[in-house]
């Protein structure tokens, strides 16, 4: 009996530790790049840099891909063998002890099948770290012209603060020389705090917009101060040829099409399935009444009179037809919202330019002959002040239309990937 029972089970302990001591790959996820952005000046390419490498979305993203890889190794392993002992009778001089080692043959393409929907599933978390990628790209550039026209806006509300303390200056002189009455000077002073407030409300929001935009980045809260971009220069809307021809490379229907594609390798799957396994065995079967060893062969074979997968199948099927739909869906879905934020962003873009031509100059302009006739003693403080309010508020809805601007082109690049790959 022992000669029999210690070939086999050397046999299979050889099988597992071969299986067990295959080398397992080391992770391929990059540490988290030590990499400190601009204190003074930080400009839009630092900051989409700085997001891509130290994003912590993108560090889990990449991480996902990474556990993929063993899944892939697992869908391509081979069923473990199943050692088996028997003994009947407990007496050592009739009892009978059957040892066999058995192995499953799996039939019908399997392993390739199992191993070709792991696949797929690598394919879109990929596609997955490309689509977040794309996020962050865009999230970054959002953030950055937030945060560059919140410090624009701090440029306009220490101006007005400026022009507010002449004004109440100038309205103290004149009431100091007799000209106008006091309450001249009451409002001017009441215009002054309230520009000192609009100032203190903008510094908060430039600091809450760059609090943002550390964030996207991963990099450390108040590492940025200044930002150097200018908001002036707006993005290239996309002309709608050029929204049909990017669509097929958008990430949300890459990820659509690849779905189909796991769907299908699913449905491949399932029908491997319906062919039964053959197992096969080896062993010996020690009789001590007799004396003798007797050598075991065996093969079975499951009947598939009633299961043959055939549930599972249909389950499979109807699953890839709905990919396909949904694929069809998403593709029509992306195509009617990029073109219209194209049309948005044009028409956000005209209105910039409208504002930048015919309002702000006009508005200034108005100001500049109120604020002159005020010193002159031609209009009323009045007067001066509706058209200096008119003007910063001008100035405020172009920085507001500018950021619109930064933000729909940003959106429309987010929706239809970019060229970046990793």
């Amino acid at each position: 009996m022992r000669r029999l029972f210690v070939p086999l089970a050397c046999a299979a302990l050889i099988t597992s530790l071969a299986q067990a001591q295959s080398p397992v790959p080391p992770s391929t996820l990059p540490a988290a790049t030590a990499v400190v952005p601009q204190t003074i000046a930080l400009t839009l390419d630092n900051a989409v840099q700085t997001a891509l490498q130290q994003n912590p979305q993108l560090r889990a993203a990449a991480a996902e891909l990474d556990a993929t890889d063993g899944a892939v190794r697992q869908a391509g392993l081979l069923p473990n063998p199943v050692l088996a002992v028997d003994q009947e009778d407990t007496r050592s001089s009739t009892r009978t002890t059957t040892v066999q080692l058995s192995q499953t043959l799996e039939m019908g393409g399997k392993r390739a099948a199992r191993v070709e929907l792991a696949q797929r599933g690598k394919d879109i978390a990929a596609l997955d770290l490309v689509t977040r990628r794309s996020d962050i790209r865009a999230m970054t550039v959002q953030a950055f012209f937030d945060a560059l026209t919140a410090q624009e806006r701090v440029k306009v509300a220490e101006e007005s603060l400026r022009i507010a303390g002449s004004g109440a200056d100038a309205a103290m002189r004149r009431v100091t020389a007799g000209k106008v009455s006091p309450t001249e000077e009451t409002r001017a002073r009441v215009a002054q705090s309230t520009a000192r407030i609009d100032l203190r409300q903008a510094e908060a929001e430039r600091s809450a917009a760059l609090r943002a935009l550390t964030a996207v980045m991963g990099a450390p809260d108040g590492s940025i101060q200044r930002l150097d971009g200018n908001v002036d220069v707006l993005p290239v809307a996309p002309t709608a040829a050029d929204i049909v021809a990017r669509l097929a490379d958008a990430p949300s229907v890459r990820r659509a099409q690849m779905q189909v594609q796991q769907a299908d390798a699913g449905y491949s799957l399932a029908r491997t399935r319906a062919v039964p396994d053959v197992t096969v065995g080896v062993g010996g079967k020690r009789a001590q009444e007799l004396g003798r060893t007797q050598a075991v062969i065996s093969v079975s074979v499951p009947l598939p009179f009633f299961d043959r997968n055939q549930g599972a199948q249909l389950e499979a099927l109807r699953k890839r037809d709905a990919a396909q739909a949904n694929a069809q869906a998403e593709e029509l879905r992306l195509r009617s919202e990029v073109l219209q934020m194209a049309d948005l962003l044009q028409a956000r873009k005209d209105e910039v330019e409208t504002l930048r031509r015919e309002v702000l100059p006009g508005a200034q302009s108005a100001y500049e002959a109120a604020r002159t006739g005020f010193e002159l003693g031609k209009f009323s403080f009045l007067d001066a002040l509706d058209a200096q309010r008119t003007w910063l508020q001008v100035r405020s809805q172009y920085f507001a239309a500018v950021a619109q601007v930064h933000r729909s082109a940003a959106e429309i690049e987010r929706q239809l990937g970019t060229t970046d790959r990793p």
